[in-house]
């Protein structure tokens, strides 16, 4: 079955615990796990950061929620109790615990409160987007910044291929250096002479010596597609160096052909399409700037260990 979202996890959370007794938060996960029937597959699954698994998470804020409303308590750290209100809450929702439900508590309420600019009415100010209650605060954080980078990949796209088939060349030789391939000296790279490059567009040397060299082919594409047999014309330029290694870069994407091919030979060359283009642009701040950074800080346990 699917991960259910933070909310569906807060009554098999009270489950967990309706003995009134303490329970270590770990084993409540655990316990929560064999009660929704998670496959392994599903427990392992992690959020797009890769820090946290999707079910540890919404099981943390499922505890944060309900503690909120006085549902459970933490008597210890990473522990758990059910209290008078939580065992309430067994027997007055018999499908799921939820936001809804947990705001008839003044508590709650204040810790939940939603404010709004848009009006300065009481129903404005407490209204709610539906879908939005149904992710947790870290989901919805990092949700909002794997839409921003999706966007941001677009639209770097976009302008990349706006540029002149010379500012590709270019490009990729930066871009390249930026991921360190010839990160001894900042002239360990260079775009050829356009019209006379012979099928290849870059050049980086791995040592100073430039006893090992990376050679690059760059395609401004907007639609086609980049198809075998330009990596093999790449190939063929390849052999007329002597080199062993390539990398075809385009603003586009390949054709399956073209990806089987570079399996199947000796020669080590790296696809790299437009969608990764983008996205390792933005990695290593190529053309990108930072705009805002949120710093989000968590509890220090070892501060607290004395």
């Amino acid at each position: 079955m699917a991960i259910p979202d933070f909310q569906s996890c807060m009554r098999p959370l009270l489950v967990a615990v309706e003995d009134q007794q303490v329970h270590e938060f770990k084993d409540a996960i655990q316990f929560v796990c064999n009660y929704l029937e998670l496959s392994e597959e599903d427990i392992r699954e992690v959020l797009p950061s890769g820090r946290q698994t999707y079910i540890k998470n919404r099981l943390a804020w499922a505890r944060t929620y309900m503690n909120k409303a006085g549902l459970t308590k933490a008597p210890g750290r990473g522990q758990i109790q059910i209290t008078d209100r939580g065992l309430q809450a067994l027997k007055d929702c018999s499908q799921r615990v939820d936001v809804r439900y947990l705001r008839q508590y003044p508590e709650f309420v204040e810790f939940h409160r939603v404010k709004t600019k848009a009006s300065d009415s009481q129903q404005e100010n407490t209204k709610v987007d539906s879908n939005a209650e149904d992710t947790d605060p870290q989901e919805r954080l990092e949700e909002a910044y794997a839409e921003i980078q999706g966007s941001l990949a677009d639209e770097l796209l976009d302008t990349v291929k706006q540029q002149s088939p010379d500012f590709l060349e270019r490009l990729v030789v930066q871009l390249l250096q930026a991921m360190g391939y010839g990160g001894w000296s900042e002239s360990s790279g260079a775009a050829t002479q356009y019209t006379l490059d012979g099928g290849i567009d870059g050049v980086i040397n791995e040592d100073p010596l430039g006893l090992d060299t990376i050679y690059l082919q760059a395609k401004r594409y907007t639609d086609s597609s980049v198809g075998r047999p330009d990596i093999q014309a790449f190939v063929g330029a390849l052999e007329m160096k002597r080199a062993r290694k390539g990398v075809f870069i385009t603003t586009s994407q390949f054709s399956r052909e073209a990806r089987e091919y570079c399996s199947l030979i000796e020669k080590r060359v790296v696809l790299i399409d437009g969608r990764k283009l983008a996205e390792l642009m933005i990695q290593y701040g190529l053309g990108v700037s930072t705009k805002q950074v949120y710093d989000v800080k968590a509890i220090d346990s070892d501060f607290f260990n004395d």
